[in-house]
């Protein structure tokens, strides 16, 4: 399965939700742990992240 953005579990872009059905996942667990690793880690700009992930990863088709 590709690693597509979510059109089903978006907050935002869907980068989240797609990172989660990906996993398998709940989108919940990764907003969470995604905002968890953002805020802890100085090293790991999220904000960044998301919208490189954002811009990259193709929505999936409807």
């Amino acid at each position: 399965m590709p690693l597509l953005r979510s059109r089903r579990n978006r907050m935002i872009a869907g980068v989240c939700g797609g990172l989660a059905e990906w996993l398998g996942w709940d989108p919940t667990i990764v907003r969470v742990l995604y905002v968890l690793v953002s805020i802890l880690s100085i090293a790991f700009p999220g904000t960044l992240a998301y919208v490189i992930l954002w811009v990259i990863m193709p929505s999936a088709p409807e």
